[in-house]
């Protein structure tokens, strides 16, 4: 049997250097990493436990260590922006995706959502992605192989929107959770609402006011929901060195806005629950105008970039596959 901890060809190994700074790659017999401070043979690292440290040929000392989930969702190729981490942990929690659920994905992005939901379901659970764009799935499909080392059995990309696949590949009723990650969410509401069974949870991310308010909207005017609650996410980082305790004064602030929201049983009317909110609930067709996605945007990388992109992460799928010479299957 293999021992997780011990560094194995075709393993990825992050090395912290001595100033902090992470350097990650593929481990492969004969391989070389290095820079102007000197070299660090892979053979060196292949047969080592986690947590060693190494030095290069000029005396500096590296620790060497598997990445996290976490780091390789901030390090790995892209196609379209990723959801980071602290709002992903957000839609796994407050979203309540449990092992044996059955979710839907759209769009699939770059794929590290669909790793920690993957993470979170467990083989018994399901996975379903949808996204609009071939080559953004490529690229996930090779993240998340390079990640776990084999394509879950349980998971399922499809190509195409999600208003017009989602209604052929699920029965009405059956789908546990559902999350959006995409430009227009509010388009495909009504197909979200008739795969969600009662109780199901929505979860929406989108990266600006104009989005919020739209899906929101969308969502109460479908009147099969809870009211819809709204929330974004910072994290802020402390510098502790003995008795210099403070912020840091760098913060990962805005990235996205989370929305979640209920399934309400069939033909169920929502009580009028006491609320403070007092808001503007109609709207303009100038108004619905600024929230089209030609408005909006789409601010993906550059199509030169994306199929280089997609290369790198077929090339760290296949090395991951090959890892000692076999291919790796799932039990």
């Amino acid at each position: 049997m293999d021992r997780p901890e011990i560094f194995q060809t075709g393993d990825r190994v992050q090395l912290t250097g001595p100033k902090g700074r992470l350097n990650t790659f593929t481990l492969s017999p004969g391989g070389k990493w290095g820079s102007h401070k000197g070299e660090i043979l892979h053979d060196q690292i292949i047969g080592i436990a986690e947590g060693s440290v190494i030095t290069n040929s000029a005396g500096v000392e590296y620790l060497a260590l598997k990445p996290l989930l976490t780091d390789f969702v901030l390090s790995m190729p892209r196609g379209a922006n990723i959801i980071y981490p602290k709002d992903a942990g957000q839609i796994i929690t407050q979203g309540d995706i449990f092992p044996g659920a059955k979710v839907v994905e759209a769009g699939v992005g770059s794929g590290g959502l669909a790793s920690y939901l993957l993470r979170a379901i467990g083989k018994d659970g399901q996975l379903m992605s949808f996204e609009k764009r071939d080559e953004f799935a490529q690229i996930a499909e090779s993240n998340v192989v390079t990640e776990l080392g084999h394509k879950p059995k349980n998971w399922s990309i499809t190509v195409g929107a999600l208003e017009q696949e989602l209604p052929k590949k699920v029965k009405p009723g059956s789908v546990d959770r559902v999350v959006l990650d995409m430009l227009s969410p509010w388009n495909c509401i009504n197909e979200v609402s008739e795969a969600l069974r009662p109780g199901g949870v929505l979860v929406v991310y989108v990266a600006t006011v104009t989005q919020l308010s739209r899906v929101t909207q969308a969502i109460e005017q479908t009147s099969g929901y809870t009211a819809p609650v709204a929330q974004e996410t910072m994290v802020r980082g402390w510098h502790v060195q003995g008795l210099a305790v403070r912020p840091e004064h760098r913060m990962i602030a805005h990235t996205g806005f989370l929305v979640f929201a209920r399934r309400l049983a069939p033909n169920t009317v929502l009580p009028k629950f006491k609320t403070t909110r007092a808001s503007k609930t109609q709207y303009s067709e100038e108004d619905l105008e600024i929230w089209t996605p030609e408005a909006l945007g789409e601010p993906n990388a550059s199509p030169k970039k994306i199929r280089k992109n997609v290369r790198k992460a077929d090339a760290a799928k296949q090395a991951k596959l090959s890892k000692g010479g076999k291919d790796i299957e799932e039990n």
